[in-house]
Formats: C-alpha cells, sequence, structure tokens
C-alpha cells in the first residue's frame, strides 16, 4: 500500500502574499516548499541553463538558446526551447518531488501536475488596495508602480496557468479553498489552510 504523505499546492495573486503563507504552513508542519528551487533543480535535470529557465518561469515563450547554450543528457545543442518542452520539465521536476515526500509547492501549476494525487490545492487572494500596499513596502515602488507590477504579473500568471491547464486561474472550481489572506493575515490564513487541510483529510 502506497504510503501517503502531505502535498500542499498554492496558488496566489500577486503581492497577496502567497508565498509568504506558503512558508508559514511549511515551518509550521515541517514541510520544504519549493518556489525558485524548482528552476534550479530543472535546470540541472534537463541540461538547460538556469537562466533560461528563471526567464521562462510561469511565462508562455520560447527563447533561442544561441545566449543560453544548453545541452540535452546526449549532449547535443538545440536551436530553441518551446512551451511544451519548458512545461514537461517543470512538471516532471514537481511530479519526482511530490513521489518521495511531503513537499508545498507554489504557483507553477502545480495542482493540475498533481491533479491525480491526494493534495490540498489552495489559492491565496487579497483585495488590490491590499496588495500594493504590500508591494510598495516589498519592492520600495510607488503606488502607480506597484498596480503595474501587479497587473502584469497577475496576467501572465494567468495566461501560463489557463493556457497549460485549460482551466482557470483563480477560480473556486480548480481549488480546494480560496482565501483572502488581508481577512487572518499572513500567519492567520496559514492557520486556516492547515486546520482545513486536516479536517479534509489531506494533511497528516
Amino acid at each position: 500500500m502506497e504510503r501517503k504523505h502531505t502535498i500542499i499546492n498554492i496558488g496566489r495573486q500577486f503581492g497577496s502574499g502567497g508565498k509568504e503563507v506558503a512558508e508559514k504552513i511549511g515551518a509550521s508542519l515541517g514541510i520544504e516548499v519549493y518556489d525558485n528551487e524548482l528552476i534550479s533543480k530543472a535546470a540541472e535535470e534537463s541540461g538547460f541553463s538556469r537562466e533560461l529557465l528563471e526567464r521562462s518561469d510561469e511565462k508562455r515563450s520560447v527563447f533561442s538558446l544561441f545566449s543560453f547554450f544548453g545541452t540535452d543528457r546526449f549532449g547535443s545543442t538545440r536551436n530553441y526551447v518551446g512551451n511544451n518542452e519548458l512545461f514537461k520539465i517543470q512538471s516532471d521536476v514537481i511530479r519526482g518531488i511530490a513521489e518521495k515526500g511531503p513537499a508545498i509547492f507554489v504557483g507553477r501549476c502545480s495542482n493540475y501536475i498533481l491533479r491525480d494525487k491526494a493534495c490540498l490545492d489552495a489559492f491565496v487572494s487579497a483585495p488590490l488596495e491590499a496588495r500594493v500596499k504590500r508591494v510598495m513596502e516589498r519592492l520600495n515602488v510607488e503606488e502607480d508602480e506597484a498596480k503595474t507590477r501587479i497587473e502584469r504579473q497577475d496576467r501572465t500568471r494567468q495566461t501560463y496557468y489557463n493556457f497549460f491547464t485549460f482551466g482557470n486561474w483563480g477560480a473556486a472550481s480548480d481549488y480546494d479553498l480560496c482565501v483572502d489572506s488581508s481577512i487572518l493575515g499572513i500567519e492567520g490564513t496559514a492557520e486556516l489552510i492547515i486546520d482545513f487541510g486536516k479536517k479534509a483529510g489531506v494533511i497528516f
């Protein structure tokens, strides 16, 4: 019988504090959180440069490898890497991590990639005003710049998610739980997600 372990997927609006919520959950449960670490693992396993994968992370695009020479496992170079190949590389990394033990994944369509597993899929949002304030403080930018970054990043994430999953980024139907982080704060939101997951029988 397959041993069960906790897998949590956190989607998030830009500036909602979703990553911080994931980190709080990870600290409370003693589970590693995977966000930027996935880029390093994907680069290592695929032979592509880390810089290339960073530039394409959660984005739909095709990049020339003229300036980002990477080799595949057979040692040959390729002229371009497309959307589907990048997504498959990252998907393989996510599935590999999930097979080995408990994990918390932030973004990157992990709820779709692991849809055949018993996971807790949560989406963290917040009103625009709260997100603007958080982005201004975190990035030390003015209000207009914060709004521009939020709009651009959310649009990018939405396009990426909808393209690869055929779902609707942020829609309640794609997640087990959608929560507004501005109501309970980062720590309270993390506690709510943990409590929900335990009652749902997917946090062990």
